[in-house]
């Protein structure tokens, strides 16, 4: 079971490089196409027919570089900026909207753990984490059922870790979304983390989702486990290390009064 995780890693790790640098590649690309782009349109009359294609170039190449942001995520190259947060708070935070993405014939029940520890991640991507798999755990309920979120103390005692590789013992905060849809074989849940696998059909998913999942989780020190069965339902349980620190509270910039402004050009190259 452990060479089976191993080769599992070390596969992850080898198309996690390869994805990282072809995003980087892709994005000079798209870079290039972008700014061309942006500069005939300054060139361009409103009224002139090129306008029309030159924005639909701009927005094309703006969503592949959505595409190569989540190959990053899924690389474990991407910029984050990780604070000490509350995982309880975090998910009061978006449950309203979790309700409306999951939509009126799917129960939603969230489980939040007493007196839960402190975490250090970036804020925004754990949203994005909890919304990928509640898109997920919806899609797997074409016909209603149940989708609960529960966080939880735990702490990992030497004996389980020697069962799962690159875990270490200590304490944790697990976060579980489980939900009553069609499950997975073990077929599948040996690639659900892979990119561009997928079950659904080509115009309804990339399969990014849950690499992108896969490698926030990773930087952010932490590990997931699935657990599944056709016709049973899937859980996904995250566990991210604890931190001894207070939750730092997240201010939005409020920019206010007139900005300076200077007379020189500036020359980026």
């Amino acid at each position: 079971q452990l060479e089976d995780q191993l080769r599992q890693s070390q596969k992850m790790e080898g198309i996690g490089r390869l994805a990282g640098g072809i995003a980087h590649d892709f994005n000079n690309l798209m870079t290039s196409i972008m700014c061309n782009a942006e500069l005939s349109l300054m060139d361009l009359d409103t009224n002139d027919p090129l306008n029309k294609n030159m924005k639909e170039i701009q927005t094309t190449a703006e969503r592949a570089g959505a595409l190569t942001s989540q190959l990053l995520a899924f690389s474990r190259k991407q910029s984050l900026q990780p604070r000490v947060l509350n995982l309880n708070s975090q998910i009061s935070e978006i449950r309203n909207m979790l309700i409306r993405t999951i939509g009126e014939d799917i129960d939603l029940r969230v489980i939040l753990g007493d007196d839960i520890w402190m975490v250090k991640a970036d804020p925004g991507q754990i949203d994005q984490v909890i919304v990928n798999l509640v898109v997920n755990a919806r899609d797997a309920m074409p016909n209603g059922g149940e989708l609960t979120l529960e966080t939880q103390n735990v702490v990992l005692e030497e004996e389980y870790t020697k069962k799962h590789h690159l875990i270490t013992p200590g304490n944790f905060v697990m976060l579980a979304v489980s939900d009553s849809g069609i499950g997975m074989s073990e077929e599948v849940i040996a690639k659900i983390f892979e990119p561009f696998f997928t079950t659904k059909l080509k115009t309804t998913g990339t399969g990014l989702g849950l690499s992108t999942v896969y490698g926030i989780i990773k930087q952010s020190n932490g590990m997931i486990n699935v657990f599944s069965e056709p016709d049973n339902g899937s859980s996904f349980r995250i566990y991210l290390p604890t931190i001894a620190e207070k939750a730092e509270k997240i201010v939005k910039s409020d920019f206010s009064g007139s900005v300076p402004r200077g007379t020189e050009t500036v020359l980026i190259i």
